[in-house]
């Protein structure tokens, strides 16, 4: 039996730094690309206890907003604004590239998959859930 076809796929963690200055934050979802299988796609979720312990003065209210449009975004959802229009190769860009806001990406890793939704379900609940 043949071996199932890998595909290459480049992600980036979704952290949420509630004070930039102290560098503090916890992880809040997954972005991941595969050029060779034309997915691009993220999941995130907001942990409010530890928001609540890092930040007790930042509201979810605040942080939910910028994680629901990272999703909007890398689904080409037309609610994303001007990005989400662009080609999956550029709003993966906009969406990996360095920050110093609430929300930041860590270094893009890579790796090898046979299903791109899978791997983004698996590595969301390795890292953030």
């Amino acid at each position: 039996m043949p071996e199932p076809r890998r595909s290459a796929f480049s992600y980036a963690i979704v952290r949420v730094v509630a004070h930039v200055e102290r560098g503090e934050g916890f992880n809040a979802g997954v972005v991941l690309f595969c050029r060779q299988l034309d997915f691009l796609a993220a999941r995130v979720a907001l942990d409010e206890r530890r928001l609540a312990v890092l930040a007790p003065d930042v509201s979810p209210d605040t942080v939910r907003p910028q994680l629901e449009a990272i999703v909007r975004i890398a689904g080409g959802d037309p609610a994303g604004g001007p990005i989400a229009a662009l080609p999956a190769s550029e709003r993966f860009g906009w969406l990996v590239a360095p920050a110093s806001t609430i929300i930041q990406p860590s270094p893009v890793h890579t790796g090898l998959c046979e299903n791109p939704q899978d791997t983004l379900a698996e590595l969301f609940a390795d890292l953030v859930g």
